[in-house]
């Protein structure tokens, strides 16, 4: 994992880089996917400052500390970024609903039609399988921000019906629903 330690105003020292790198890497337990982590070091009049950007797909998390001892500074700030990192893996677990719904596989074709005379027939130029989970219309809008995709396929756990969320132009999200039943 990528720490980058920066100084400002202040001599860099191997023992506060050696000490951000080591409490920094022990939060790798909280993510599944690869962290990048910045960190700047400052000294202000009588304060030290200990600040942070962890990057981690899509999730960017900042914190920050001052306190007159570097080392009590920089346990603030993973503190704060702890906290942070356990509040984001509960709202994630909050969001998965054990269901009884199975999960399915969809094929979705696209099709191209190449000039638009009548009797002309589209033709399928791409076929991707997807696999369609059940989980909460939250879960599949945070699923969809994360995969950074225009559209998700999910089974609504609430109606049990397949449904697509989608971003519109404005940055809100659709819902498509079977009418019915």
């Amino acid at each position: 994992m990528p720490v980058s330690v920066t100084f400002r105003n202040m001599e860099s020292k191997d023992v506060w880089r050696d000490t951000v790198q080591e409490k920094i890497s022990k939060l790798k337990k909280y993510l599944d996917y690869p962290l990048e982590a910045n960190v700047v070091l400052t000294t202000e009049k009588h304060r030290q400052i200990a600040e942070v950007n962890l990057v981690a797909n899509r999730l960017t998390i900042n914190a920050r500390e001052a306190t007159e001892d570097m080392f009590s500074a920089i346990d603030g700030m993973v503190d704060k970024l702890e906290r942070q990192l356990l509040k984001y893996k509960e709202k994630i677990r909050r969001h998965k609903v054990n269901s009884t719904l199975p999960e399915a596989d969809w094929r979705m074709n696209v099709y191209a039609v190449e000039s638009f005379e009548e009797g002309v027939e589209p033709r399928v130029i791409r076929t991707q399988k997807m696999q369609v989970r059940p989980m909460s219309v939250e879960e599949a809008a945070l699923q969809m921000e994360l995969l950074n995709n225009e559209f998700y396929i999910f089974t609504n756990v609430a109606s049990k019906n397949l449904n697509i969320i989608y971003r519109m132009k404005d940055g809100h999200y659709g819902l498509i629903e079977p009418q019915g039943g």
